[in-house]
């Protein structure tokens, strides 16, 4: 998609619409004194998963998985900033950490392989199960004097 101010890019195949994101500025805790008691400077950005029409069905699917644990039961994603006193700054970090949540979330891990362990391994294993075995059976004979 284009890389305009009305969309938040996540990759070269997904950018959010600014429409579909619902942000909310709230009274903000931390350095700041008497700043902090009067200025909304805390943003929460929120991005319904669910609903979003910009997703493909296995984006939709692999999404809704990989966010299971920060879903809301709406099928919302919630990010929250309040690092600096600004809230435009805010806004710009929660905005950025959505699309990083995002991102990750869209990469398909690879399946694992099974293997086997080798003859030669195996073998080694063994050996030294007997080992060990002999030297706690041989320590037992010397006791019984």
């Amino acid at each position: 998609m284009e890389n305009d101010s009305d969309s938040l890019v996540v990759n070269d195949l997904l950018s959010i619409p600014r429409a579909e994101l619902d942000v909310r500025a709230s009274r903000s805790g931390g350095p700041g004194g008497q700043h902090v008691n009067t200025s909304s400077t805390r943003v929460e950005v929120l991005w319904n998963v669910a609903k979003s029409g910009v997703l493909f069905g296995d984006q939709r699917a692999l999404l809704l998985n990989a966010l299971r644990t920060r879903l809301s039961a709406a099928g919302e994603i919630r990010v929250v900033a309040s690092d600096t006193r600004s809230q435009l700054r805010n806004r710009t970090l929660a905005e950025k950490r959505l699309a990083e949540i995002v991102r990750r979330a869209l990469i398909v891990k690879k399946a694992r392989k099974k293997t086997r362990p080798t003859r030669g391994a195996v073998e080694r294993r063994l050996e030294e199960k007997r080992a060990h075995s002999k030297r706690k059976h041989d320590r037992k004979e010397q006791g019984d004097d």
